[in-house]
C-alpha cells in the first residue's frame, strides 16, 4: 500500500528505533528528562527562541500559545484554512474563549488583509488580540507564506500591540523550499510552533518555543491540559534523531511530490497546475467522478489519499515514500481516472 494520505503516517527508520531505545530518560514532569531537555535546547537554538516545550501534538501546542497570548472575548486573526480553524476541534473557542476571525482568501494573507479585519477597540466589538500564520499552509497545498508578506503583518502587529504565533508545524519544509534558516523564518514570531512527526517523521511530539517567560507559564498550562509526560525521553530521542538526520532530505519529498503533480496533470480528468506544488503536499481536483468512489477505487488499487474538501484530493509525500513509489501510486490514479 502506498500512503499518500499525510506525512504523519510515517514510521520511525531502524535507526530512529535504536536512539529511541538507548534515551537516556528521567522524569520530565520535574523537568529531569536530559533528552527532551536536550531536545528543547536544541529546538530553540533552530528557532532562535529563548527556550522551548515538548509537546504531545501540534494541535496542543498551539492550543497552548493562544491560551498564554489571546484573551476571553478577544478575536485572533487567521488565514483561511488554517489549521486553528479547522482541524483542532473548535479548541480556540473552548480553552482560550477567543473567536478566529479570517484574514484574506486562499491561506497565506497581507498586512492589509490584517488590517481590513482589526476591530476598533470599543465595549461592544470583540477585540482583536492576536495574529497566527501557517508556515507551510496545509489546507492551500502545503504553500509556503511569503516572508515579505509576514516582516510586513510582523510590523503592523507589532504596532497594534498583538501577539504573532507562528503555527510551523511543516516549517522545516518551508526552510527547504526557501533555503532560509529555520531561525530567520521565525524571527518577527513572539512564539513558534514546530512539528517532529510530519517531514521529519518522527512517531510523535511538536514543540512551542519563545521568551523564557512565557515556556514557563505554558509548562503550567501543559500540565492543565494533561500533556505532561515521565520519561518521554524516548520520544524526545526520535526528534533529536530526526533533527541530526531527515531535515536535509525534506527536499527528497518536495520533488517527488513535483515529479507526482506532473504525471496527474497527464489526465484530463484532473485539475492540477503543477507548478503551483511547492512543498510535499499536492492538492487536486477530479472532474467526472465522485470524490468518494475515486477514493475507494484507489484504496482497492493500493494507494490511499486524503480529502481536503469537496472535490479536493490531497496527496502528500514522505520518508516512507520513494520516487518508484509516487511514479506507481500516480500511474495508478491516472489509469483510474481513463476509464
Amino acid at each position: 500500500m502506498i500512503d499518500l494520505r499525510s506525512d504523519t503516517v510515517t514510521r520511525p527508520t531502524a535507526g530512529m528505533r535504536r536512539a529511541m531505545a538507548e534515551a537516556e530518560v528521567g522524569d520530565d514532569v520535574y523537568g529531569e528528562d536530559p533528552t527532551v531537555n536536550a531536545l528543547e535546547a536544541e529546538v530553540a537554538r533552530l528557532v532562535g527562541k529563548e527556550a522551548s516545550l515538548f509537546v504531545p501534538s501540534g494541535t496542543m501546542a498551539n492550543q497552548i500559545a493562544l491560551w498564554c497570548q489571546s484573551e476571553r472575548g478577544g478575536e485572533v486573526v487567521v488565514g483561511e484554512g488554517s489549521h486553528s480553524l479547522l482541524f483542532e476541534s473548535g479548541a480556540m473557542a473552548a480553552l482560550s474563549g477567543a473567536q478566529p476571525v479570517v484574514a484574506g482568501r486562499g491561506g497565506p494573507y497581507t498586512a492589509a488583509d490584517v488590517e481590513a479585519v482589526l476591530r476598533p477597540r470599543t465595549d461592544y466589538h470583540p477585540r482583536s488580540c492576536m495574529v497566527v500564520v501557517e508556515n507551510t499552509h496545509n489546507w492551500s497545498g502545503g504553500r509556503v507564506f511569503p516572508q515579505s508578506d509576514v516582516l510586513e503583518i510582523a510590523g503592523l502587529a507589532r504596532d497594534r500591540g498583538l501577539p504573532l504565533h507562528l503555527d510551523g508545524a511543516r516549517l522545516w519544509n518551508a526552510a527547504a523550499a526557501t533555503g532560509l534558516e529555520p531561525r530567520t523564518l521565525c524571527a518577527p514570531f513572539d512564539t513558534v510552533s514546530v512539528c517532529l512527526s510530519k517531514g521529519l517523521g518522527a512517531p510523535v511530539g511538536s514543540l512551542l518555543s519563545g521568551p523564557r517567560a512565557l515556556v514557563a507559564r505554558a509548562r503550567r498550562v501543559r500540565k492543565m491540559l494533561g500533556g505532561g509526560m515521565r520519561q518521554a525521553g524516548i520520544l524526545a530521542a526520535a526528534g533529536l534523531y530526526a533533527l541530526e538526520h531527515h531535515r536535509a532530505r525534506i527536499a527528497v519529498d518536495h520533488a517527488v511530490a513535483r515529479a507526482f503533480a506532473e504525471q496527474m496533470a497527464s489526465s484530463p480528468a484532473v485539475e492540477i497546475d503543477p507548478r503551483r506544488v511547492e512543498t510535499n503536499i499536492v492538492v487536486f481536483g477530479i472532474r467526472g467522478r465522485s470524490t468518494d468512489l475515486f477514493l475507494e477505487d484507489a484504496r482497492r488499487e493500493g494507494v490511499r489519499l486524503g480529502v481536503i474538501g469537496p472535490g479536493r484530493v490531497r496527496a502528500v509525500t514522505h520518508l516512507d515514500v520513494s520516487e518508484g513509489d509516487a511514479a506507481e501510486a500516480s500511474g495508478i490514479l491516472v489509469r483510474l481516472l481513463g476509464r
